[in-house]
């Protein structure tokens, strides 16, 4: 059985930071593509992040309105990928959720990743 677990999550103003961990079990991630995704109240699930296995080597890729302030990586020894978010804003809040992709497909299409965490809440207020 898969699991996947997020923390880090919490209230800050607009300006902080914080560090989301997603961590694995029941599978190891070093040739997975992973991804952080995030949803809005009354909005829906959009992408943030992710890290991508192309077969040979991991890059990064990341959404449009955090690509500067976000940075996603992982610890294969911990089974652990991360989201660092710096300069965070008001719009960045939302609940966040890690993901695995096993299947090829787009990565920043939310419907094609597999295994899902059940998500930790971001707040930012300004």
């Amino acid at each position: 059985q898969v699991l996947l677990e997020e923390s880090g999550g919490g209230l800050v103003q607009a300006g902080e930071s914080l560090r989301l961990s997603c961590t694995a079990s029941g599978r190891s991630i070093t040739h997975d593509t992973m991804g952080w995704f995030r949803q809005a109240p009354g909005k829906e699930r959009e992408f943030v992040a992710a890290i991508i296995w192309n077969g040979d080597f991991t890059f990064n890729t990341y959404s449009t309105f955090v690509k500067g302030r976000f940075t996603v990586s992982r610890d294969n020894a911990k089974n652990t990928m991360y989201l660092q978010m710096d300069s965070l804003k008001p719009e960045d809040t939302g609940v966040y959720s890690c993901a695995i992709q096993t299947r090829s497909g787009s990565f920043s299409e939310w419907h094609l990743y597999d295994y899902w965490g059940q998500g930790t809440q971001v707040s930012v207020s300004s």
